[in-house]
């Protein structure tokens, strides 16, 4: 390779906790690649090989977009980490070139730098601190400026010589860990237009769960835009967790009948005992484990323990709630970095914001919640809201 060649790249994937699984490892292994083709197929042509606890990506023409590929990869779970390498001959000469060429635009703006190498294939002729020697020689010969600095380089240069060739590269770029998705069974979330389910969302796809999404809406007193923010969010968390069925569940009538019919105080409670009955049914149809929400303790009235006692009665299953111990700094922070929080704050109302009342009861007692509920008729109710659900693929 001359210094003027274009070099041949390839992505090199370590996998996370899928290392310390037993005797089922493949089945995980074979959901991680099964979900790295899934995203890779709009980024172009790349065959996928594993061997020696690394998938490698390889691209299979010159449409295929490494940028977009490495884009794609960071946000797929199940990844520890990863690298955009060059690939080039068990030779140290190559080896030695290919460090110059491929690096050279990050070793002409650096001061210092150090040799990292790994030598999987025992049969190259030189032992790992011998390629870290040469190759550092090597550089040093061309960028005279640099300096070598064992602690804190501003540039590390790793060399892996494997079974199928070597490969440079630079510092490995951290990848979004967890576990595949699928791999943890499926799960509905209780999605609305706020902060926090988003990254509740977020945060169980990252233990290998495949979701499905619940939003309700209440036109007129939800706009079309609030939908359409939702529908924006989950398009967000869908770069980490995959293809979702999002079921718009019609909540008006329900929410105007319990306006009607209960103490105002009592609104946000029964409110959300009426979703969890539907979110149930939703979820046991699309073969759901369990139900997911972004409730925090104490973050507002409706998210006391005894509050949370009096919808949880009526679960049938399990219900996970990543938040609960979390602080809105804490989860803010997370929903920056997967890209929901300019979303989320957006000013459009969701059907749990509209009838809010101005003293919500924060210690309910269940008897005189069901006492409450008795004038409604909560079957009847049910039953037209699962008849209006509109379904939307995201």
């Amino acid at each position: 390779m001359t210094h003027t060649d274009k070099p041949s790249e390839i992505i090199l994937i370590k996998n996370g906790e899928l290392a310390l699984k037993g005797l089922n490892r493949h089945t995980f292994e074979e959901a991680l690649l099964r979900n790295l083709r899934h995203r890779l197929r709009h980024a172009g042509n790349f065959s996928l090989r594993k061997a020696q606890s690394t998938i490698y990506i390889e691209p299979q023409d010159a449409y295929a977009d490494m940028d977009e590929a490495c884009d794609c990869v960071s946000r797929v779970f199940g990844i520890a980490a990863f690298s955009r390498a060059c690939v080039t001959e068990k030779d140290l000469t190559a080896i030695q070139q290919a460090a110059v060429s491929y690096l050279g635009a990050r070793l002409r703006t650096a001061s210092t730098f150090k040799v990292e190498a790994k030598r999987a294939d025992k049969q190259f002729p030189l032992g790992s601190p011998e390629i870290s020697r040469e190759v550092g020689g090597y550089v040093l010969e061309h960028f005279p400026h640099l300096r070598v600095d064992v602690h804190n380089p501003d540039l590390l240069i790793m060399v892996e010589i494997r079974d199928f060739g070597a490969y440079v590269h630079a510092q490995q770029l951290p990848g979004a860990g967890g576990m595949p998705v699928g791999t943890g069974g499926r799960a509905a979330i209780l999605i609305s237009g706020g902060i926090d389910s988003p990254v509740a969302a977020y945060m169980m796809a990252k233990r290998g769960i495949q979701l499905t999404a619940i939003h309700f809406a209440s036109p007129p007193y939800t706009s079309e835009r609030a939908e359409q923010k939702v529908i924006s969010l989950l398009e967000r968390v869908g770069r980490y967790a995959g293809h979702m069925t999002m079921h718009i569940v019609p909540f008006t009538h329900i929410q105007e009948e319990i306006r009607r019919a209960c103490p105002e105080e009592f609104f946000t409670l029964i409110m959300r005992r009426f979703m969890m009955r539907l979110a149930q049914r939703i979820a046991k149809e699309q073969d759901c484990g369990a139900l997911i929400t972004g409730e925090s303790v104490g973050q507002v009235a409706s998210q006391t323990i005894p509050a949370l006692a009096v919808t949880d009665v009526l679960a049938e299953m399990p219900v996970f709630r990543p938040l609960i111990g979390m602080d809105k700094e804490e989860i803010v922070s997370i929903a920056r970095r997967i890209d929901t929080f300019t979303l989320s704050i957006q000013p459009y109302e969701d059907c749990c914001t509209v009838f809010t009342p101005r003293h919500p009861c924060t210690r309910p007692k269940l008897y005189k919640i069901e006492a409450v509920e008795a004038a409604l008729d909560v079957d009847g109710l049910i039953e037209e809201a699962m008849a209006g659900i509109r379904i939307r693929e995201i």
